[in-house]
């Protein structure tokens, strides 16, 4: 695992115990499991560029998103974003492999700007013509206000790998961070504040 991955993970328990969640945190170590090697490498093979760091994070916890495990239903917020105390589920790999064309099913006309009421991040491309994103993240109420991709495909503006945010109500793109790395180290910095004790209930 790399440095950025173990960073993020070891600091997340903390929050967890810091925020008297220690019993959710040690029964998510107790029954998780990461993704299996096939999955990672469809991955792999789907998105050339997915960041090292995501893999490793998927070989500790193979998605925490209504997450089967050992015949129990678990759910657990394991990541943020700008928006402050909204908690992130993270996909599975499977999920993250089927969903491979959601930007083209579900926001083509968003991306064409064919909208003028919707926000777009000048750093995100107008043309949907061989777009590719990673979508690795829905919110705490299953991605109905917002989701996080990885754009593998920016305009001039964008940084490839950059980390958009959906935002529904209003509805709007932005990039949060230019990579996935610089993305946990933000969470990191900004103490998981996603993480309180009141949303763990």
């Amino acid at each position: 695992m790399n440095t950025i991955s173990k960073k993020y993970i070891e600091g997340l328990k903390k929050a967890y115990y810091e925020n008297n969640s220690s019993e959710i945190w040690n029964y998510f170590e107790k029954v998780k499991h990461g993704a299996s090697l096939e999955n990672r490498e469809k991955l792999k093979n789907l998105y050339p560029y997915i960041p090292e760091s995501l893999l490793n994070i998927l070989e500790y916890i193979d998605g925490t998103y209504f997450t089967e495990y050992e015949g129990e239903k678990i759910t657990f917020y394991f990541l943020g974003s700008d928006i402050y105390e909204y908690p992130y589920y993270l996909l599975s790999s499977l999920e993250m492999i089927e969903s491979k064309n959601k930007i083209i099913g579900y926001y083509a006309d968003y991306i064409e700007r064919k909208y003028d009421e919707v926000i777009i991040d000048d750093k995100i491309t107008n043309s949907i013509e061989n777009i590719k994103w990673l979508h690795f993240s829905d919110c705490m109420n299953n991605g109905g206000t917002s989701q996080l991709f990885i754009d593998f495909t920016p305009s001039e503006n964008g940084t490839k790998g950059q980390i958009v945010r959906f935002l529904h109500d209003p509805d709007e793109f932005k990039v949060i961070a230019d990579s996935f790395d610089e993305y946990l180290e933000k969470l990191i910095e900004n103490e998981y504040d996603f993480i309180i004790e009141e949303m763990l209930e």
